[in-house]
């Protein structure tokens, strides 16, 4: 691999290692689903017991204040699982948008999100750490939807920005959590 991908998948790997996954030692079930404003949206099972992630076609203005748990399943799964599916496992032949992607055990507690978040951050990491310089490069192709000519690289630049971004907001979040608790 050459320095552009092992710089970009280090990236990934330094957020991951000091700090996000750190910082989320010690996440309770309350904190998890602790939602700072309404609307908010979360993680929950719908009127038929099937874990749903809140969110819409024609999302609101503003939109509503994710809970931790949607944050911590919007990267495990938007980010790594549906991106591996696509791209790494041969079992579905959908495009990366296609809702056949979407891994069906969505966790609801906070022991559950984060195994689910460590297994779909591992499976990727492996994913994209085993590509040569021609993998990086190679265009997503039709599973890549209106991204067909973009690189493999240029999607996990954006994933990157995705992880870090959400993952910050994670953090954020426990701290106003922890400062709400202690201000009580």
């Amino acid at each position: 691999m050459g320095d552009c991908g092992e710089l970009v998948i280090g990236q990934l790997e330094f957020y991951w290692d000091f700090h996000l996954r750190p910082r989320l030692e010690g996440l309770t079930d309350e904190e998890y689903q602790w939602a700072p404003a309404q609307p908010s949206w979360t993680v929950h099972p719908d009127s038929n017991g099937k874990v749903v992630v809140d969110g819409e076609a024609s999302p609101p203005s503003p939109l509503p204040v994710p809970t931790i748990a949607w944050r911590l399943v919007h990267i495990a799964m938007g980010c790594f699982a549906v991106r591996h599916s696509t791209f790494f496992d041969d079992t579905i032949d959908a495009p990366m948008f296609d809702p056949r992607h979407v891994p069906s055990d969505l966790p609801i507690t906070a022991d559950a999100g984060l195994a689910f978040l460590d297994h779909w951050y591992g499976k990727w990491r492996d994913a994209i750490r085993s590509l040569n310089d021609a993998g990086l490069a190679k265009p997503l192709g039709p599973d890549g939807g209106p991204f067909a000519d973009d690189s493999m690289l240029a999607l996990i630049v954006h994933l990157n920005r995705e992880t870090m971004h959400h993952g910050g907001e994670i953090c954020l979040l426990r701290d106003l959590y922890r400062a709400n608790q202690e201000g009580r």
